[in-house]
């Protein structure tokens, strides 16, 4: 992933020991660098030691924010000591960046309170937050009221700011594809593209046809076909698989790629059934797994605002999502369930993963129409879920999100699962149950979810609920 770039304000306060606001500049820096992050900070030739102190500090500092605009994709707020709160409240404003901002205040030591070292940070925090809401301008805060800039705590901070950084990043310009309609049985992935994008996301609609249409015009020697058909055979065992099935995946591959690249997609939710089986004979899961594994997330289904979710997680871990449904409980234990589908599992999730026939749908269709699927058991792993939703009812977009584990528990299923533990499963149930959500589910093998519910709370003005 792109290494992101923190505008940093060291605050400074001129009847507190300059001194620290020096050592502080030098150390954040340090800090950023350390941990594989650009920077972009007023210089010490600009302002004393490089702090932003005066409203001239202010608009010195806010000019150089506006030449980086560009490459800016957060603001960190460090106060070493107790820092001048009109002067962060001025640059921030008069720079025009609207990206996250994280405040924080470095600790006081008890050995070190005389009046030469003492910073009062815990104090200007409190004012510098309080000038901030009042200016209108949203800000992040560490979980530490005062945290030492050196500390594996404070790495920890940088980690999950990035991540609340790239997730708003992200959304604001987001393009996502659908292809085909929406299975008529499946009421519960209805949406709306107009509150997607009031928040900046676009849908870019085919017909399932066209891309059909497309398929039929290449030829079976075509290069990219052939290439194709390579990938997918590295990428997954097939030797299940007829070889004419795995042709016609790899010809709709080279399609729907293609058009994901003249529209400059950052995902796609698939009609997966059962047009395309019954007219083309073959699912398109293996191909929505590879996607998502190389992190382009394609959900079934249609379900866009499902899509949605895979991508916020990715966006905050950098890693593939998954979609699945709450499919079951397991056996009597209130806090597990299996987690399901038939399936589309990027294959880093699986074990003893292959490509084989969907037998859900093979009843109705034959079984000879349905290869393509990805099967396998999802490993034991840490995890973090979420799914978001529009409200129309309510004019808003909604979404839920916490954490939880891929267990080792012992099931005997098909298609693509896993079990997973959640801390009071049931009352989550309650929750997604009484306010309407789908039944699909995005995952993510990463622990996210303070700083997926951060973003969207904070700065997208979303409806979040943290488990």
């Amino acid at each position: 992933m792109k290494k992101l770039t923190f505008a940093v304000i060291v605050a400074n306060r001129g009847f507190f020991p300059d001194k620290l606001a020096k050592e502080g500049r030098k150390d954040i820096l340090n800090i950023l660098k350390k941990n594989g992050y650009k920077s972009v900070a007023v210089s010490v030739k600009d302002t004393k030691f490089g702090t932003v102190e005066t409203l001239q500090d202010a608009k010195k500092c806010a000019q150089l924010f506006k030449q980086e605009a560009d490459n800016i994709d957060g603001i960190i707020v460090t106060l070493p000591n107790f820092g001048d709160e009109k002067a962060v409240t001025e640059t921030i404003k008069r720079s025009g960046l609207e990206v996250p901002v994280l405040i924080h205040a470095q600790a006081d030591q008890k050995e070190k309170m005389l009046i030469e070292d003492r910073r009062d940070s815990f104090c200007g925090k409190i004012s510098v937050c309080n000038n901030l809401r009042y200016a209108g301008i949203p800000y992040s805060l560490t979980k530490a009221h005062t945290l030492d800039v050196k500390s594996k705590d404070f790495e920890n901070e940088l980690d999950n700011f990035a991540s609340i950084c790239r997730i708003v990043k992200g959304l604001k310009n987001a393009r996502f594809g659908a292809v085909g309609a929406r299975p008529t049985a499946f009421n519960t992935v209805r949406y709306s593209e107009k509150l997607l994008q009031f928040s900046g996301i676009s849908v870019e609609t085919i017909d399932l046809a066209e891309i059909l249409a497309n398929v039929q015009l290449l030829s079976n020697t075509d290069r990219t076909v052939k290439r194709n058909l390579n990938k997918i055979k590295k990428y997954i065992n097939t030797k299940s698989v007829p070889d004419d099935a795995l042709l016609k995946i790899a010809q709709f591959g080279t399609v729907l790629n293609r058009w994901i690249k003249e529209n400059q997609l950052d995902g796609t939710a698939i009609q997966c059934w059962t047009a395309l089986e019954e007219f083309f004979g073959i699912v398109p899961c293996t191909l929505m797994s590879m996607m998502s594994e190389s992190l382009l997330p394609s959900a079934c289904e249609m379900d866009i605002t499902g899509l949605l979710a895979m991508y916020i997680l990715q966006l905050a871990s950098g890693n593939p999502s998954a979609i699945l449904d709450w499919n079951n409980n397991y056996a009597d234990d209130p806090d597990k369930c299996v987690l399901f589908h038939c399936s589309n599992i990027p294959i880093s999730f699986l074990r003893n993963e292959k490509m084989d026939y969907q037998e859900i749908i093979a009843g109705s269709v034959g079984k000879e129409n349905t290869f393509g699927t990805v099967t396998g058991r999802i490993k034991p792993a840490k995890a973090t879920f979420c799914r978001a939703s529009t409200d129309d009812t309510a004019g808003l977009i909604t979404c839920y999100v916490g954490e939880g584990e891929f267990t080792n528990d012992k099931l005997d299923t098909f298609g693509g699962y896993g079990i997973f533990k959640v801390n009071d499963l049931q009352d989550l149930m309650q929750y997604i149950c009484k306010m309407g959500f789908e039944h699909h589910v995005a995952v993510n093998l990463s622990q996210k979810a303070d700083a997926i519910a951060e973003a969207l709370d904070t700065y997208m003005g979303w409806e979040v609920y943290r488990h």
